[in-house]
């Protein structure tokens, strides 16, 4: 396997500027994300974790999901009070989501080995899965090519209220029916029969959409160790019950820093995917299955944005206490509860990730705690064999075709087939007209007001009769070279699906269908450097 390093032209600002830590971005962030892991590894020196509790919760999950005797064994390394962690996750996407979660899980692996090395200390690889969300319609489907253009396929289980994918049971024939229609659609190869067989065993073992993408995750990472965590399981609630009592008592400090700190950052013209209100509370309270986000009034009571629930402070301080399952995290409060539950060496992160949690260094110096080192997660872009052969044969450079796609090299390679170029002709033809009907024009509207709007009609249907021929001509043009735009579609499509990065809109199965699990293994013993903004897998 081969590999390239490419800069990405459309960055965010901030994500640029922290790549290189220039500025005073530093200012919000209280490690450097490539340099510092030696001192985070000393500042967790002494810090106090219920590693007994957690290791026993993550290995009732884990054993439940199936998982691997590697990762069983990393749990148990977990008690061991030199031991950290990289960690990072993502939302439970049907058949694991994009390809950026798979490349997130690749990313947490790599550093994690590299630190165990560097430091000579446990350093263990945790995915946390965000079970307690509750937006269905972000992980309920997957993109697969159709014609030239990339189609979303959803999984038709109708699902209309707030309730947390943890706690959200799959309808078994429907996904049923989904998989064997996604399967339908893919070439079959040698891998495709052992693959199908592995998503619906995993489909057949599974009750809710987290058990489904966990035992996946399990599967495709078998011998890596890495340890899964759903942090809507209410045995995890339980551990995490006085960490809520704490973010309850810290609430005002959290809302306000976290707010004050967006507002300069906002002022320094970075932008942030992020909502913040002064009066949030960040956490949610479950009520008949729906997650209501709380907000502080001035009184200092809890209250949902449509009054459906009210709490004095005591009162919620209670619930956390006796029903902690009935709380959970929102964006802002979710990096804080990973903090207090694990050793946390690294936070491994996408961009839109680091930009927000450029913000929530004062929500962790609320609760007397130091924001981990921020790392960029890696960014592939997958090249088989079709695409370079097409990439090769139009002269287009890989790195203009995940940045800017071939929609305007085709535009250019049309034109070059006619010299000169229909297009040309027709602009020319069109000027000439106009000149030579002007004196007509002009007459007609001497003669009467209606006659030189007939005129001008004329000139119109004149440049449609014009345009008809062209089209005409284009069309069959494109019919003679019908392959070679098949072609241009294959590179966009694989290289730039949806006017963005591939990592985005692909979902790992159709690659592992036609090129096994082993192109992963091989990017799991590649030594790639977390500096690099992106790159390039020759397959």
């Amino acid at each position: 396997m081969q590999s390239d390093s490419i800069n990405i032209h459309k960055q965010n600002k901030l994500m640029k500027d922290y790549r290189l830590m220039e500025g005073d971005l530093s200012s919000f962030f209280d490690y450097h994300p490539y340099n510092d892991f030696y001192k985070r590894a000393d500042d967790l020196k002494g810090v106090e974790y219920n590693r007994e509790g957690l290791a026993d919760v993550l290995l009732q999950m884990n054993r439940g999901w199936g998982a691997p005797q590697a990762a069983l064994e990393n749990i148990e390394r977990l008690r061991d009070k030199d031991s950290t962690v990289v960690i990072g996750g993502q939302q439970a996407g049907v058949l694991t989501g994009p390809l950026y979660t798979i490349n997130k899980v690749i990313s947490i692996i790599t550093l994690a080995r590299k630190q165990e090395s560097e430091l000579g200390r446990p350093v263990i690889p945790v995915f946390w899965i965000a079970g307690e969300d509750h937006d269905f319609e972000e992980i309920n489907h997957i993109y697969l090519p159709e014609n030239s253009g990339m189609k979303k396929s959803k999984i038709p289980h109708r699902h209309y209220g707030k309730e947390s994918v943890s706690n959200l049971s799959m309808d078994k024939e429907i996904s049923s029916e989904w998989t064997d229609f996604l399967f339908s659609r893919l070439q079959e190869t040698v891998y495709t029969k052992d693959i199908y067989e592995t998503v619906r065993s995993c489909l057949d073992h599974s009750r809710t959409y987290v058990d489904f993408f966990a035992q996946l995750i399990s599967r495709m990472f078998y011998n890596e160790g890495v340890v899964l965590v759903d942090s809507g399981n209410p045995e995890l609630r339980r551990l995490e019950s006085g960490h809520f009592v704490q973010i309850i008592e810290r609430q005002p400090e959290i809302s306000e820093g976290v707010m004050k700190a967006y507002d300069q950052l906002r002022e320094k013209g970075y932008s942030l995917s992020l909502e913040v209100e002064p009066d949030q509370a960040h956490l949610f309270y479950h009520l008949d299955d729906e997650r209501i986000l709380l907000y502080r009034n001035e009184d200092g009571r809890w209250k949902g944005k449509q009054d459906e629930v009210e709490f004095t402070t005591e009162e919620l301080v209670s619930i956390a206490r006796n029903h902690p399952e009935m709380l959970s995290n929102n964006v802002v409060t979710r990096p804080i509860m990973q903090e207090l539950l694990f050793p946390s060496l690294a936070f491994v992160g996408g961009p839109g990730e680091v930009a927000y949690w450029a913000a929530l260094r004062p929500a962790f110096r609320s609760l007397g705690m130091s924001m981990p080192p921020v790392v960029p997660r890696l960014s592939f872009t997958l090249v088989d064999r079709k695409v370079q052969k097409a990439l090769d044969k139009y002269g287009i450079k890989v790195e203009t075709a995940i940045n800017e796609g071939v929609a305007e090299r085709r535009k250019q390679w049309l034109a070059s087939l006619n010299n000169p170029p229909v297009a040309q002709l027709v602009d020319e033809l069109k000027g000439t007209l106009d000149q030579a009907h002007r004196p007509l024009r002009t007459t007609a509207q001497v003669i009467r007001a209606d006659i030189g709007e007939l005129a001008e009609k004329n000139l119109r249907h004149l440049h449609r009769e014009i345009d008809f021929l062209y089209n005409r001509m284009m069309k069959a043009v494109e019919e003679t070279h019908e392959k070679d735009f098949r072609e241009f579609d294959y590179i966009q499509v694989m290289m730039h699906p949806n006017e963005g990065l591939q990592e985005r809109t692909w979902n790992p199965i159709p690659f592992i269908n036609e090129h096994g699990v082993e192109f992963i293994r091989e990017m799991l013993e590649t030594d790639w450097s977390f500096e690099a903004e992106h790159y390039v897998v020759w397959l």
